[in-house]
């Protein structure tokens, strides 16, 4: 057939993708030709998403052929709004960032440039703060707020420092509006700190198309933390050196496995408690042994070992007392209680759940409290909150009828 339709333009300014039913169909007929429009049928075949085809029907009567041409203004939206897309790129993200714990944590020397030497078991947990990022019109600086009295949003911050590592690394010149809903208690030991700035490496590379590895991100990340390199794993993984020394251990332990996150009030200086460890106190145990004996059996109170934790209770006394009282009040619900990192979060493996004195004694009306789960992630996404909600409370936030429970 001769190649001479018409068809009728249309406005595809739409911010969602059209429906099927906006489908158009135009008959007409048309006499036989010798180059029946090759062109039309190949560029329509070569694509994979089709705006155009063509039906034809032969009649006898007449030599002619009825021809059906469909419009499918469904593929015709989805082709600008993917093209859109692709010439806008990403303007705003939000992401979860999540916490960690340390199932083990051996301190096996001292580093001629202060640091420690270190092996541990890190593994993301289910507790996280959601972070916002919009790109700012602003070619000078990025802008940062938070929930939360008390944390810095000057440069000081750890997300900041990675921006600004990202723009060195990489020389693109985009900065941000950041605002940081923060979940995760500071002076906790679970690297929340960590965890927002490897969250935000990985959103400044989604803005600029991806244009770095995973691989790039977690070496750069090491320059500004210890522990930001771990959040690049797949969120199980045994650390070394000053921790930036990563190795992915897949499938460790079940995502289901329940527990207990109770911190108190006060904080634990990482410093002060590095200040007072005595490495001739630490613990004997071949961490690779903990290694293979959590791979084979699980978790157990014999390798939830933290060489950290008696230089902690010296810095928070009561710290000590509030990890005696849980294992005390055990029965039989939590597997192992032990420190996180420098502490001062005591996790309890087994239960959601706290221990009934949490909700009775009025010393602790003021500890922060959180159910979580063990958290993995797939190669090149990012990190998801799990679909049920975490708890974080403190005495004043139970329901009135919640009856004492006596140890």
């Amino acid at each position: 057939m001769a190649c001479s339709a018409h068809l009728l333009s249309q406005s595809l300014y739409q911010s969602h993708r059209s429906s099927p039913a906006s489908s158009r169909h135009l008959w007409f007929q048309a006499r036989p030709a010798a180059a029946a429009c090759p062109a039309a049928r190949s560029s329509s075949s070569a694509r994979g998403r089709r705006s155009l085809s063509v039906r034809a029907a032969a009649s006898a009567e007449d030599g002619r052929r009825q021809v059906e041409l469909t419009y499918d203004a469904q593929a015709k939206f989805n082709q600008l709004a993917d093209q859109i897309d692709q010439d806008i790129g990403i303007t705003r993200l939000n992401l979860f960032s999540p916490c960690k714990i340390n199932v083990f944590l051996r301190i096996t020397g001292k580093r001629p440039d202060g640091f420690h030497d270190l092996a541990s078991l890190f593994h993301v947990v289910s507790l996280g703060d959601t972070i916002k990022f919009s790109l700012s019109p602003s070619k000078s600086k990025d802008r940062l707020s938070t929930n939360v009295a008390g944390v810095p949003v000057d440069e000081s911050n750890l997300i900041i420092k990675a921006l600004e590592l990202y723009r060195k690394k990489t020389g693109t010149d985009k900065h941000f509006w950041i605002h940081l809903d923060k979940k995760v208690p500071t002076g906790a030991g679970l690297g929340g700190g960590s965890s927002n700035a490897a969250t935000a490496l990985w959103a400044a590379n989604q803005f600029s198309g991806g244009i770095a590895s995973e691989k790039d991100l977690q070496e750069w990340s090491g320059e500004i933390g210890s522990d930001i390199p771990f959040f690049f794993s797949r969120g199980a993984a045994y650390c070394t050196g000053r921790g930036e020394i990563v190795q992915d251990i897949p499938d460790l332990l079940p995502i289901n496995l329940p527990m207990v996150l109770i911190k108190p009030p006060q904080a634990c200086s990482t410093a002060e408690v590095y200040k007072r460890l005595r490495l001739d106190q630490t613990s004997q145990a071949d961490p690779l042994a903990l290694l293979k004996e959590i791979t084979q059996n699980g978790i157990s109170q014999d390798v939830c070992i933290n060489d950290l934790e008696p230089p902690a209770f010296e810095v928070l006394r009561s710290l000590k007392m509030l990890k005696k009282r849980i294992i005390a009040s055990n029965r039989g619900d939590y597997s192992a209680v032990f420190m996180s990192g420098s502490g001062s979060t005591i996790v309890g493996i087994g239960s959601p759940d706290p221990p009934a004195f949490v909700y009775d004694d009025d010393d602790y009306k003021d500890v922060f409290v959180s159910e979580a789960c063990f958290l993995t992630r797939e190669e090149n996404e990012w990190y998801r909150e799990p679909i049920s909600s975490n708890a974080a409370f403190s005495k004043e936030d139970l329901p009135s009828e919640v009856a004492p429970v006596v140890d």
